[in-house]
């Protein structure tokens, strides 16, 4: 029996996910926890796995379909369950001779209900290629035998019944009695209707045609005609796809715009299915004001001068259109791209954060020419060991020793209980950018570790999260966060919360900055003249000199329901201080 697998839960919180990218193909064997599909939420890129053992029998998607957790993604053939009789495409191999029994004509009612019962109940292996050629040729594909191997029906077959069908004729002998007969009811084909209003002498019925069907002379034909007089059609023909791929940002301008979607022709395909462009779309809809324009113009005419007007119409259809396609092709170039993913997902948490808990920003100066030295030692022995040591594992030492002195700032506030909760863990959030955006990767138990293992675990983490690999475990659950703004060459900046935490610190590029020294030391001072041991001597302090130093710009963010500035100020005061004299740090 067929399996329908439904797109998982991938992660906490997750609704959603968008397809990017099949990894198998119908007819594909699989194995249980082999990876069938990749799929972005708004967490990161996960591995979608198979269930079971067994063949895949169709995908229910396209890449780039936004998929709701708990829909059918895709169906198999379990390996060792039975096949059910109804979807077999075996049949009884014994001809029979009965004449009552010789297959109906093709023609008739009995074909076409045995046509319908194979369509409801047979199965069609075909490459997504074979099935968008069989749309475009309008051929059904349940109909057609396949030659490929284990009966596929590929792009040559489809080819073939398009062919055949080209040369058997219209299948409808009624649509031929209209053909020849030229003057039908015209109740079954609005076109012929339309005629028949435009040849009747009443000019408003003549007018109420052409508006109803949209045609641009009085000969009924979906044609204008250009300064040179050649027939050029002015609306596309419509596609009449199935299924249209298609972004929300490019769906959402075909609505803006009044097109149908279905309807506007592709010019791209994405693993062999037709895909629309937000171009397509927009030069669509121009052709379709192009031909309302004309329409309306040909009407004009032909309502003040009545049936002999068609010809004058037509010129005024040519007119209108040669006004308005510089308009609709002096749009300025611009780019879009779809608002979801983990792009969305960060506007959203953003959004929420701003809006809802009141920031305040502290910012400060540290002096960290002695972590800089210390950092600069250190680091030999790191790669010795395979290891490369970045200022950041100092600064989440340093940051977790101030938590601990300041448990405020490691807190949360629980809204709906009504109470702060503060949390006696220090995992702490490392901003990273990568491509997709923002993501945040979480080291845990930071006091618990030493500077190399803090080092090792960050660099394995931000290399997942750039590569899209990181799991939505490794993305949650941090109390506090760090992110390095001095990366990229920042100074200060006001970095927005990461929901729930109440605090978020923000790193600065280090510089060599002048800097007033004092030298706590102290000298001897002799009264003038006086010879050494005489007598009178007396010690001052050595003084303060300006030197060239490394400082770093710390930014705190706070969330002010929970935490005061002047808190923010000590939790800043203390990271400085383990900063400063990072052998302070041996003790943690």
């Amino acid at each position: 029996m067929p399996r329908e697998f439904k797109l998982p839960d991938v992660g906490e919180g997750v609704h959603e996910g968008e397809l990017i990218e099949w990894l198998v193909e119908p007819g594909d064997a699989v194995t249980e926890d082999m990876p069938v599909a990749k799929v972005e939420t708004d967490k990161a890129l996960v591995d979608v796995p198979a269930p079971v053992n067994g063949t895949v029998r169709e995908l229910r998607f396209e890449p780039g379909d936004v998929v709701d957790v708990g829909e059918v993604l895709l169906v198999f053939d379990v390996e060792g369950e039975p096949v059910d009789p109804d979807d077999s495409a075996a049949a009884d191999p014994t001809p029979s001779t009965d004449e009552d029994s010789a297959p109906p004509a093709a023609d008739s009612p009995e074909a076409a209900d045995a046509a319908s019962a194979e369509d409801a109940g047979g199965r069609v292996f075909a490459a997504p290629s074979a099935r968008r050629l069989a749309r475009e040729l309008g051929v059904d594909i349940e109909s057609i035998e396949g030659s490929g191997p284990g009966g596929r029906v590929t792009e040559q077959d489809v080819e073939t019944a398009a062919q055949v069908d080209t040369e058997s004729g219209p299948a409808d002998p009624a649509a031929d009695a209209d053909a020849d007969d030229g003057a039908g009811s015209g109740a079954a084909d609005p076109a012929s209707g339309a005629a028949a209003a435009v040849a009747d002498d009443d000019p408003t019925a003549d007018i109420e045609a052409m508006l109803e069907n949209g045609i641009a002379d009085a000969d009924g034909a979906q044609e204008g005609s250009d300064a040179d007089g050649e027939a050029t059609a002015t609306t596309a023909e419509p596609a009449e796809r199935e299924r249209t791929l298609a972004t929300p940002a490019t769906r959402r301008i075909a609505a803006e715009e009044g097109v149908d979607i279905d309807a506007v022709p592709a010019v791209e395909e994405r693993d062999g299915e037709a895909v629309v462009t937000e171009e397509a779309v927009r030069e669509y809809a121009a052709a379709q004001r192009e031909a309302q324009a004309a329409d309306a113009a040909a009407v004009s005419e032909s309502a003040e001068a009545g049936a002999g007007g068609a010809e004058a119409g037509t010129e005024a259809a040519s007119a209108a259109r040669e006004e308005t396609t510089p308009a609709a092709g002096g749009e300025k170039p611009e780019r879009r791209e779809p608002y979801r993913g983990v792009r969305r997902s960060i506007g959203e948490a953003m959004a929420e954060s701003k809006y809802t808990a009141p920031h305040v920003t502290h910012h400060d100066e540290c002096d960290v020419t002695a972590l800089v030295e210390t950092k600069e030692r250190l680091a030999e022995r790191a790669e010795e060991r395979g290891i490369r040591l970045t200022y950041m594992p100092f600064v989440l030492k340093a940051v977790t020793a101030a938590l601990k002195e300041h448990p405020q700032m490691n807190a949360a506030l629980d809204e709906d209980a009504e109470e702060i909760v503060y949390k006696e863990y220090y995992d702490l959030g490392v901003a990273t950018a990568t491509d997709a955006g923002l993501m945040v990767p979480v080291i845990e138990g930071v006091d618990r570790k030493g500077l190399l293992q803090l080092a090792s675990e960050l660099s394995e983490v931000v290399e997942k999260a750039r590569n899209r690999t990181i799991s939505p475990e490794e993305l949650r659950g941090s109390t506090f966060s760090v992110t390095n703004v001095g990366a990229i060459g920042g100074e200060y900046a006001t970095p927005i919360l990461n929901p729930p935490e109440v605090g978020i610190i923000a790193l600065g590029e280090i510089r060599r900055k002048p800097r007033v020294v004092v030298d706590d030391s102290t000298v001897e001072v002799r009264p003038s003249g006086a010879r050494p041991g005489s007598g009178g001597e007396r010690s001052e302090p050595a003084g303060e000199s300006i030197e060239p130093r490394s400082v770093l710009p710390l930014s705190l963010t706070i969330d002010h329901r929970v935490v005061d500035g002047a808190i923010a100020a000590r939790f800043t005061n203390t990271v400085m201080e383990y900063l400063e004299s990072p052998e302070l740090l041996l003790l943690e």
